[in-house]
C-alpha cells in the first residue's frame, strides 16, 4: 500500500497556524512535539488533519528568508489545496462567520459547489461540496 501521509505547509508561526487550522477550519491537532532542525536548532513537529482523514498537513515554521518568501505563495498564487465538505452551505457560512477571506464566491461547477478562500498565510484553497 502507498499513500501520502503528510504535506508540508510553510507558515509564519506555529500557534496562529494551529489556531486557524484546528479552531477555524475544524481540523484535528494530531501532534505538536518538540523537534530539532538539521543543524540542531529547536523547532516543533506540528501535524493537523481534517477529522477522519488519513493525510495530514505538517505546519512547518519558515526557517530563513527563502522559506519566509514562500509563505502564502507555495503554489505560485494558484489554488493548491482542496477541502471537501459534506455540507457545503453550512461549511461556507461557518467559515465566513469565523472571518475566513473568500476571494471567489460560491459557484456551481460540473464537479460540485466551490468557493475559493485564503488560509492564515494567504494560500488559496477550494472549499468543495456536492451540488
Amino acid at each position: 500500500m502507498v499513500q501520502i501521509d503528510l504535506v508540508a505547509l510553510i507558515v509564519e508561526e506555529y500557534d496562529p497556524a494551529i489556531s486557524s487550522f484546528a479552531g477555524v477550519l475544524g481540523f484535528d491537532l494530531v501532534e505538536d512535539s518538540p523537534s530539532l532542525t538539521n543543524d540542531g536548532r529547536p523547532k516543533r513537529w506540528v501535524v493537523v488533519r481534517p477529522p477522519g482523514a488519513q493525510t495530514g498537513i505538517l505546519l512547518a515554521r519558515a526557517d530563513g528568508e527563502h522559506q519566509r518568501a514562500a509563505v502564502g505563495n507555495q503554489v505560485a498564487g494558484r489554488v493548491g489545496f482542496f477541502l471537501r465538505v459534506d455540507d457545503f452551505d453550512a461549511a461556507y457560512l461557518r467559515l465566513a462567520q469565523a472571518g475566513v477571506t473568500f476571494v471567489r464566491e460560491p459557484r456551481t461547477e460540473c464537479y460540485g459547489r466551490v468557493a475559493v478562500f485564503l488560509d492564515i498565510s494567504g494560500n488559496r484553497w477550494d472549499l468543495l461540496g456536492a451540488t
